[in-house]
């Protein structure tokens, strides 16, 4: 796993990863650097072994839209949603070494438009990728999968936003990164491996 702008939050993720029996790796990274993917791979090998599944939900996230996104803004939000993603995938089919069919790539993307251009357009550019990674990595046996997990509050979401979006899902919640990582898990399990090429809407029905 990496980790950006909340450096605390590497403990707390490994030791719930660690009471789950899994080995972790904290790699600290920055991904506008397309010389990073390289280089998380070559620290998570070193110290995990081979790769067998890439699960991404990084994101550069800034809200502006179409008069008022910069330049600088605009290309780092591609460089990080959509460059990374596709360099992430690059080196994992480069690497893979797992046994045919126990491959999985599994990203997390979203369909926000109005409000966050920036964000919106790389995140549909990440889409892209991951969807072409199905067919393009089909030799290796391996599927690739993206994920819209809807509103999910993980601590962002003013009072506003959260009444809104529970008043625009059926379920009457927002989703929780629970939701999320029960279909991650099912996508990377064997009961999994028939998915693929995939845009996953998992977000209680939010419209």
């Amino acid at each position: 796993m990496t980790w950006g702008r909340e450096p605390g939050a590497t403990d707390e993720i490994s030791q719930a990863l660690t009471e789950h029996g899994a080995a972790t790796a904290a790699i600290e990274a920055d991904l506008s650097d397309p010389d990073t993917p390289a280089r998380i791979f070559d620290e998570a090998e070193q110290r995990l072994g081979h790769v067998a599944a890439l699960v991404m939900c990084h994101c550069e996230s800034v809200d502006s839209g179409l008069l008022d996104t910069s330049v600088e803004s605009f290309d780092r939000h591609f460089a990080v949603n959509a460059r990374a993603t596709w360099l992430l995938i690059r080196e994992f089919g480069r690497r893979f070494a797992a046994a045919p069919g126990t491959g999985r790539i599994i990203s997390l993307t979203s369909d926000h438009t109005v409000g966050n251009l920036p964000y919106g357009a790389s995140k549909g550019a990440l889409d892209r990728i991951t969807l072409a990674a199905a067919r393009e990595l089909a030799h290796l046996g391996v599927t690739a999968n993206a994920i819209n997990p809807g509103p999910v509050d993980t601590g962002w979401m003013s009072e506003e936003i959260r009444e809104r979006c529970v008043r625009g899902t059926p379920l009457g919640r927002l989703g929780t990164p629970r939701d999320t990582a029960h279909l991650v898990d099912f996508l990377c399990s064997r009961e999994g491996e028939w998915i693929n090429g995939q845009l996953l809407m998992s977000n209680g029905g939010f419209a």
